[in-house]
């Protein structure tokens, strides 16, 4: 091993264990905000569509599949804040707090209400304008107070800027729009983590989506040094590794775009980091994390001795089989046509069937800087329509159909030829793919 190296090695090594002794010591002097190993999440009310399907499943006499169901609604689960009044999402928040409480448990709430929420699409919605939405999350901060609580901040939020959805630059100031996201979330990030226990966490997307660099530019501009650290993953299939490796990055370019040394040339130069997508040790590809060994390459290379102390969460409530495969749908008996498979591939975020449920919520991650593992989006209710009037199906009728499929254009608009059905709308309550979740766990849900 050469001497520089050995040198760089040895001093970035002795760097990081003085920066998790000091980190470790603010703890113990409750100057940090922790989410420690034993702590226990709070198992919410189950869905209003869960207890009819397990009575329904009952009446079959189908007892696997109740038990199934019934299993998977002990998991603790996020609870989605998505609308409402400062008032009523007030008294949402304290009744949650209390029933917490009873339970001796932490609750995770997904804040989901920011203006131009999803570009639009299938979860379209959200506050007014930005006095609104700060009225709304001042409304949330209020009721948390000094309780501890962990914050899911608008998924998509920044993954999904204005300035990416698309928009009729005629129709919408895009700048302006954007320019008002980062202003809200800097306003939430602020006002939620002046709660002494309220933990809060800012959206990333995932590790099949914006490239590590452009991810740490938006959250730093986010305001990620005032927050508890970010998340990925939700309501996504990616697995576990993937994501680990994806939101190590993150933290460890953030670390790399602040820090001062030789010159300060990279202060700010996020765009320099490599990622899932570009290395240039090598040829990375996304979907084979054995090539995302170029990219762990060039932060050894290139980190010097900055120190990533972000912290991210991942969302596990529907990774147990990882992401779904479109290319299936190329071979028989589909035969579907490449670009059909290419929507397909571009849309599998959109209720894909044969998934599973995965990990089970803990802190206990045995990974650094990886606080939790949450099931945040809750599994059973629906991404959406899911169907090519919104882009995320495609499908050619002509070389593949079952009987009772649409055989109209309307009516193949609207169908969701994966699962053979029309999916219900976001947020609703999916049976099929609920119990397609439960069955295919991983873990198991029952012995």
């Amino acid at each position: 091993m050469p001497a520089s190296n050995l040198h760089w090695r040895t001093l970035r090594g002795f760097v990081t264990a003085i920066a998790l002794l000091l980190i470790s010591i603010a703890a113990a002097h409750g100057q940090s905000k922790t989410l420690p190993p034993n702590t226990r999440f709070f198992v919410t009310e189950p869905p209003s569509g869960a207890v009819p399907q397990v009575e329904s499943l009952l009446r079959q006499g189908k007892l696997k599949d109740a038990l199934l169901i019934a299993a998977m609604e002990t998991i603790p689960q996020a609870v989605w804040l998505t609308s409402g009044t400062p008032a009523e999402v007030s008294t949402t928040v304290a009744s949650t707090l209390r029933q917490a409480a009873f339970e001796r448990a932490i609750p995770v709430f997904t804040l989901y209400n920011i203006p131009g929420r999803d570009c639009g699409s299938y979860s379209a919605g959200g506050a007014e304008n930005t006095a609104d939405y700060e009225t709304w999350i001042d409304a949330i901060a209020a009721a948390i107070g000094s309780k501890k609580a962990v914050i899911i901040l608008e998924p998509d939020a920044l993954a999904d800027l204005p300035s990416d959805c698309g928009y009729d630059p005629t129709k919408v100031n895009i700048a302006q729009a954007t320019a008002d996201r980062f202003t809200q979330i800097n306003y939430a990030v602020t006002t939620l983590e002046t709660g002494p226990q309220t933990l809060v966490y800012l959206d990333a997307g995932n590790s099949h989506w914006q490239a590590v660099p452009i991810m740490a530019q938006r959250l730093v501009q986010a305001g990620i040094q005032q927050a508890q650290g970010f998340f990925t993953n939700v309501s996504n299939f990616n697995l576990n590794n993937y994501e680990s490796t994806y939101d190590t990055w993150v933290s460890d370019c953030i670390a790399f775009g602040q820090d001062a040394e030789q010159g300060g040339w990279r202060l700010g130069n996020y765009s320099y980091c490599a990622s899932q997508y570009y290395s240039p040790l090598g040829t990375v590809d996304p979907d084979n994390i054995a090539t995302w060994i170029y990219t762990d390459e060039w932060y050894q290379q290139n980190m010097g001795i900055a120190v990533p102390t972000t912290h991210f969460v991942i969302d596990t409530s529907r990774n147990g089989q990882g992401p779904l495969d479109a290319s299936i749908y190329a071979n028989a008996p589909y035969t579907q046509p490449v670009s059909v498979v290419q929507t397909l591939t571009n849309g599998n975020w959109c209720n894909p069937p044969a998934r599973g449920l995965g990990t089970h919520p803990t802190a206990n991650t045995k990974v650094p800087l990886l606080d939790a593992y949450l099931w945040v989006k809750t599994p059973g209710q629906s991404d959406g329509t899911c169907d090519a009037a919104g882009g995320a199906r495609a499908w050619d009728y002509q070389v593949y159909s079952q009987p009772g499929w649409p055989t109209n254009s309307a009516g193949q608009a609207v169908f969701d030829p994966l699962w053979g059905l029309d999916d219900p709308i976001a947020g609703a309550w999916f049976p099929q793919q609920a119990l397609d979740l439960a069955q295919r766990a991983n873990p198991a849900l029952l012995p």
